[in-house]
């Protein structure tokens, strides 16, 4: 009897110490939660993602509250300070680059060609149905990625006219997109 007696006394200091506690941390949530959450997805852009961080500094908050209540600076710049280390802590690891580590690392699956070899195919048609200068025109712009200037120079022509038949090129292509029905897929 005696025991349970000694258990009682010494267990309501700690009750209380953490009714005191609790009490603090909703405090802390009703004053700043609005503010840390603002900051937070303005800092990531994912608000699922902000209020996650949110909910960690709030459990740091817990861990530290005899810091934060002894009044050592301000308590909203310890939890924004807390809540970008966060966010840079997040950045930094291998869940923000979507890393995995597991069975599929060793298993990865090959994604199907068949539409970029058919692209392919209707681009080389597409090309081959225009004069030749219009089409090297468009080689040098669009597949060699050179300025029109850089392109009436290797092909020693003035900038106007390379721009002229790039228009005209492209006006082509267009008209013949239209006018060629799209293919049944059957």
């Amino acid at each position: 009897m005696r025991t349970s007696q000694s258990r009682t006394p010494s267990a309501a200091p700690q009750e209380n110490a953490e009714g005191t506690r609790e009490r603090h941390l909703g405090t802390l949530v009703r004053e700043h939660e609005k503010a840390l959450l603002a900051y937070t997805e303005k800092l990531l852009n994912d608000r699922h993602l902000a209020e996650d961080i949110v909910q960690e500094t709030m459990v740091r908050a817990w861990h530290n509250a005899e810091r934060l209540r002894d009044g050592e600076g301000s308590v909203r710049g310890w939890l924004l300070t807390v809540a970008r280390n966060l966010v840079i802590d997040r950045s930094r690891s291998g869940f923000h680059r979507h890393e995995v580590t597991g069975a599929d690392m060793f298993d990865p699956t090959q994604r199907d060609h068949a539409d970029a070899v058919v692209a392919s195919v209707a681009v080389a048609e597409m090309l081959g149905s225009l004069s030749a200068e219009h089409r090297e025109v468009l080689v040098h712009t669009y597949l060699r990625g050179r300025t029109l200037r850089e392109a009436a120079d290797d092909l020693g022509i003035p900038v106007g006219t390379a721009k002229s038949r790039q228009h005209y090129a492209l006006d082509h292509l267009r008209r013949r997109e239209r006018s060629t029905p799209s293919p049944a897929l059957t």
